[in-house]
């Protein structure tokens, strides 16, 4: 049995799609869940089979932050930067935050902009778990194998 190469699969998920309106974001989703990126290569082959130019298929994934070009690292710290959150020290978390795992190069951190946690601010998620009043300690307490 010959093995499928990945542009085979992501060209059979892009043709599973086509027939449908605006099948662009479901084919990008469906290719990240897959492979847990999306390579140059996936977006040559998803814009030839939808008949679209490489630079509006790379539009789309680069506009939309889900959309990553390289797998995720190990551990994802997001913290809302919304107006509520911001105005009980969102800002100053951000920052402490980022100096504190500048060397951990297994986590991510990143901005968002409302959790709907808005009266527990500053809010923010560690590896997809949701924090009200979130401090450093406690983001670095959350990380398995760190402590702050």
């Amino acid at each position: 049995m010959v093995e499928m190469t990945r542009v085979d699969a992501v060209r059979e998920i892009a043709a599973g799609y086509a027939a449908q309106r605006g099948p662009l974001l479901p084919v990008l989703h469906a290719v990240q869940d897959r492979f847990g990126a999306i390579e140059r290569g996936d977006l040559v082959a998803v814009a030839d089979v939808l008949n679209l130019s490489i630079a509006d298929v790379h539009g789309v994934m680069t506009f939309f932050h889900d959309f990553r070009a390289a797998p995720p690292p190990t551990h994802v710290v997001a913290i809302c930067r919304g107006e509520a959150c911001q105005s009980v020290g969102a800002e100053r978390l951000m920052a402490d935050v980022r100096a504190d795992l500048q060397e951990a190069s297994d986590v991510e951190v990143h901005e968002v902009f409302c959790l709907g946690n808005c009266a527990l601010g500053p809010s923010g998620t560690v590896d997809g778990r949701l924090f009200g009043h979130l401090t450093a300690s406690r983001v670095g307490a959350s990380l398995p194998g760190r402590s702050s």
